[in-house]
């Protein structure tokens, strides 16, 4: 597990902080006890990332703790998958609950109970009106909502009704417990929310035992009550639900703690709706959860991500209180900075064409020591075959370079990196005209250490050795949506064509061979890569472009 480290420790959390730091100055709470409680109906995504970041990072600078407690109240969409890989990514971020992990299903049969005395105190009844008539009874922003006909059952009846709905007597839909509040208040969610509903089907925790489950809004406050939660931390979008949060707890006389909202991540170029999500691993859009083009923590874990980089990313952005957009770039540099200090150098060709290298002797080998780090160098060394034939870049050769091209063309000179300048003398094409062979000379002293070793170039290429190099499968994956704010129904028309490619003939140095899944590189002048973790096998690593060495989006926006 990736321990966060002091850097992590910021104050980005802003108000948030500055409450806790009040409440315990003036002795509302001894400690802070906060919670993270994810649906388990799919992974995690980079959203969810931030509010790990704020729950779990303020209660370990205030020294506190966090729970991790699922909210399992809707077996239909829940499965155990979803929940063991909550719990792993949670772990991979760098984050730990210890003894603290709860199910809401845990409390089914206290709920029950209080909803029993909710019943009882005359604020909670059954209602026959089917879901589509409670939403037509509900009202609108400018209309009060209609009070169901059942609104006025006796306490007796209703709880009869609620104890025969717990057995199993009616069918899925025929009945809810709803709470009584208030049919012409202004917030929509006040006007008698439903508390249960009647499910006839397996739960992946409590397994057959229920046939009724608690809605969400009835589950969350009490089971922060229960739990003893201090600070109960969400997004925006439970800012209308709060006064509902308050009303349960205040009606049934138990601990009140205290929810407080702040603004969720949008990310700029992808989706951030499970629902959005879970469509595009149906339809075969991307090759499952953890397709590196997915927003899901699992997803930019196989892309190559750290989660220093993500924290760092939720560090940087910080909490607000108003909705905005994060550009997919900001998070784009953390891993850049990130990787920029963690990965070792190493050379791959990724579209090669044959160099020649018409007078360097054929049986002669050489190897060039070169630092897996420029500026670590407790990284260690390892050495570099060269040969009389080597791979190149496709686009680092021209026959007719524009002006500032200052790689290879006829006539031009390079320094091939970490050894020697070469020129070039001729090219070899197919009966297309494409080129196939790429001829030049070197010069023998411009090695490191040889007399001319100093002499100036404008170019310098990377290269692999191609009696020594190996062929490796290469995915090049670009953002997965093609506009900065995906929006509409038609959203999947936006998905970007080019957001993955694959290069089979890419030709890299030997020594990434025993490259282990999920070590990450820089290959030079090209980005970071990551080896998959799912598909590398023992001496067939298959490399992911985490990122470009420079946002290539922003220099393309910039050109047009």
């Amino acid at each position: 597990m990736n321990s966060p480290t002091e850097t992590d420790k910021g104050t980005s959390t802003g108000f948030l902080r500055n409450i806790i730091e009040e409440d315990l100055r003036a002795g509302k709470h001894a400690s802070v006890v906060t919670r993270f409680p994810p649906e388990p109906n799919g992974y995690l995504h980079i959203g969810h990332a931030k509010s790990i970041c704020i729950n779990f990072g303020l209660a370990r600078d205030f020294g506190g703790r966090c729970h991790l407690r699922f909210d399992d109240t809707n077996p239909v969409k829940e499965e155990e998958e979803y929940a063991e890989s909550i719990k792993e990514s949670v772990h991979w971020l760098g984050f730990d609950w210890g003894e603290h992990l709860y199910y809401a299903s845990d409390y089914f049969e206290q709920l029950y109970r209080w909803a029993e005395q909710l019943i009882t105190q005359g604020d909670a009844y059954v209602d026959d009106l089917s879901a589509e008539e409670i939403r037509e009874y509900r009202g609108t922003l400018t209309e009060p909502g209609r009070e169901s006909p059942h609104r006025n059952r006796s306490a007796e009846e209703n709880l009869s009704l609620f104890r025969r709905m717990r057995s199993g007597e009616f069918k899925d839909g025929s009945r809810v417990l709803r709470a009584r509040i208030d049919m012409a208040s202004p917030n929509l969610n006040m006007r008698d929310p439903v508390m249960y509903r009647i499910l006839h089907a397996p739960h992946p925790h409590t397994g057959d035992a229920w046939c009724i489950y608690p809605m969400y809004d009835f589950a969350h406050g009490q089971s922060d009550s229960i739990e003893g939660i201090t600070h109960s931390i969400c997004t925006l979008e439970f800012e209308d639900h709060r006064p509902l949060y308050e009303w349960f707890l205040d009606r049934l006389g138990i601990y009140h703690p205290r929810q407080y909202e702040f603004a969720r991540l949008n990310l700029t170029y992808t989706v951030m709706s499970k629902r959005k999500l879970l469509q595009l691993v149906q339809d075969g859009d991307v090759r499952g959860w953890d397709d590196p083009r997915m927003p899901t923590l699992v997803g930019f874990r196989r892309r190559g991500y750290t989660p220093q980089s993500i924290r760092n990313f939720c560090e940087r952005i910080g909490v607000g209180k108003s909705d905005s957009w994060i550009d997919m770039s900001i998070l784009e540099e953390s891993v850049r900075e990130d990787l920029n200090v963690r990965a070792p150098r190493a050379m791959a060709v990724l579209r090669p064409v044959r160099l020649v290298i018409e007078n360097y002797p054929e049986d002669r080998n050489e190897e060039f020591l070169v630092a897996n780090h420029p500026q670590d160098p407790e990284m260690g060394t390892r050495q570099i075959p060269f040969c009389r034939e080597l791979y190149i870049e496709r686009d680092d050769f021209m026959e007719e370079p524009p002006k500032g091209f200052h790689r290879l063309a006829p006539g031009r000179e390079v320094r091939l990196r970490y050894a020697y300048i070469v020129t070039c003398t001729g090219v070899v094409k197919d009966a297309a005209g494409n080129v196939t062979e790429i001829r030049c000379t070197y010069d023998p002293d411009t090695n490191t250490g040889g007399p001319a070793a100093g002499r100036k170039v404008k170019g310098i290429i990377h290269w692999v050795s191609a009696r020594h190099g190996f062929n490796a499968e290469i995915r090049l994956y670009d953002r997965l949506i093609s506009v900065p704010n995906p929006s509409g129904d038609d959203w999947k028309r936006q998905l970007n064509p080019e957001s993955m490619e694959i290069l089979s003939d890419s030709v890299l140095e030997p020594a990434l061979r025993s490259a282990e899944p999920e070590a990450v590189f820089q290959f030079e002048r090209q980005g970071y890569f990551c080896a998959d973790r799912r598909d590398s096998a023992p001496g067939m690593p298959v490399f992911n472009r985490t990122v470009t060495l420079r946002d290539s989006w922003k220099k393309a926006e910039e050109a047009k």
